[in-house]
């Protein structure tokens, strides 16, 4: 990616951050920094082929531990700098949501409501029980109550005894978080922070607006299909569709008698969601296998096999809708992104099926002057980790963490003026306090680590 001179001495006074999308189909490292205009900009992206994971879960350890040391590779050598620490997006059809409500007693109704009493409240919620296996992955505060005075979103200042608070608390398995650590931890690389992947999603391609109105976002990706709701600014519902890009492949494949690869290039290059759209004429030529004949297959067959699978997602994108008790308060309608929201005519499809309004969801709102390739739907979970990781760092620095500097110029050398950049070291955010959840979760899975070479 292209900088000028003036703009690179910016990125030496900037906190560069790095997004690990480790996906069903690419595993992409995407890495960025905010601007002075308060615009993110992105100086390289690595994408390599995902060969370890499974509907968003880790099924070859070797494999996925390749795939992630290849994209952070071609990250690191695009930008000229050492990547040692990353924001990892986690998702698949093991995780799991629910609304919980906690409460707390202050000592003193002369002190005002502090943030020590809005983290020892989110702390309790870390502290449920959940089922065997689970552990809680996010605690996202819906409105907070004081003293039976309701629909307080910033409690902070408030006077009264009593907090209490309405929370989204979101699951994974603990064996799949694990099992992402590790990987992660094996391609020396340290996890600063785990972040669900549509909440990454909807930070890259959703406007406060949208949030605001009420909001479908779907995310669309190799393995799984995954749903957030939002309304009056507020994450509301999620939910994960063990269905996406893959199983339509896997579909023309089967419906058309050919190699995976061939139904995959296929989908890309002629696929459509709409065979209404399609003439019932237009041929492809596909060669055939080991000397055999080429074989004709009908666009118009192939859009109504790639119909058929997208509907049957969308039945469960308004299933989890109708669950979530939000349905007549969307009027931001379905945003569609990932890499699935390539498909043709996929946009008039959803308003078809759902009736509701629907557009494809791009990350350039926030980009500065990105390349046309990142203003793709597949790149929206990796830039939102970049944002979950640069709002990280903002609230650890207003919080007075003890952030060290993440990247320093060698003594020895000057910043060239030259787009040519001195090779640098990008160790992301500083650690997290003992108390939280993250760096706890990291410690215990180098425990976990040790224990298995033990």
């Amino acid at each position: 990616m292209e900088n000028k001179p003036t703009d690179q001495k910016e990125v030496f006074n900037q906190e560069l951050v790095v997004g690990l999308d480790i996906g069903t189909t690419k595993i992409a490292a995407i890495v960025g920094f905010k601007n002075q205009f308060g615009k993110i900009e992105i100086l390289s992206v690595g994408k390599s082929e995902s060969l370890g994971v499974h509907r968003g879960v880790v099924a070859n350890i070797e494999q996925t531990i390749e795939s992630i040391k290849a994209a952070i590779r071609i990250a690191s050598d695009k930008a000229n700098i050492d990547i040692e620490e990353v924001i990892v997006g986690i998702a698949g059809q093991h995780i799991k949501s629910m609304q919980h409500r906690g409460m707390i007693t202050r000592k003193s109704l002369e002190e005002e409501v502090s943030q020590a009493d809005v983290d020892q409240l989110i702390d309790n919620m870390h502290r449920l029980k959940t089922p065997d296996g689970e552990e809680i992955i996010h605690v996202i505060p819906q409105e907070y109550i004081i003293d039976n005075e309701s629909g307080i979103r910033f409690p902070i200042g408030h006077s009264g005894m009593r907090l209490e608070g309405h929370f989204h608390i979101i699951t994974g398995q603990v064996s799949a978080v694990k099992n992402i650590i590790k990987c992660v931890d094996r391609a020396k690389l340290v996890t600063v922070d785990l972040h669900l992947e549509p909440l990454a999603s909807a930070d890259a391609v959703l406007s406060d607006e949208e949030k605001e109105a009420g909001v479908v976002l779907v995310d669309i990706g190799g393995g799984t299909t995954d749903v957030a709701i939002f309304y009056d600014g507020i994450i509301r519902h999620t939910a994960v569709i063990p269905f996406g890009g893959n199983i339509i492949t896997d579909d023309i494949k089967e419906g058309c008698g050919i190699i995976k690869t061939q139904a995959e290039q296929l989908k890309m290059r002629f696929g459509s969601a709409l065979a209404q759209e399609n003439q019932l004429n237009e041929v492809i030529s596909i060669p055939g296998l080991r000397g055999r004949p080429h074989k004709e297959i009908s666009v118009n067959t192939l859009a109504q096999i790639i119909q058929a699978r997208m509907e049957e997602i969308l039945e469960f994108v308004l299933f989890e809708i109708k669950s979530s008790g939000f349905e007549r308060k969307l009027a931001g309608g379905i945003v569609i992104t990932g890499g699935g929201a390539q498909l043709k005519h996929l946009q008039q499809l959803v308003m078809l099926t759902t009736g509701m309004d629907c557009r494809i969801g791009t990350p350039n709102e926030h980009l500065a002057g990105a390349d046309d390739e990142l203003k793709n739907p597949m790149y929206a979970t990796g830039i939102g980790l970049v944002m979950k990781g640069i709002e990280k760092y903002e609230r650890d620095a207003k919080r007075g963490a003890n952030l060290s500097k993440p990247f320093e110029e060698k003594p020895a050398q000057k910043i060239p003026e030259t787009i040519k950049k001195e090779k640098t070291s990008v160790t992301g955010h500083s650690k997290q306090k003992a108390g939280d959840f993250f760096g706890s979760l990291i410690s215990k899975a180098k425990d976990w680590m040790s224990d298995d070479v033990e």
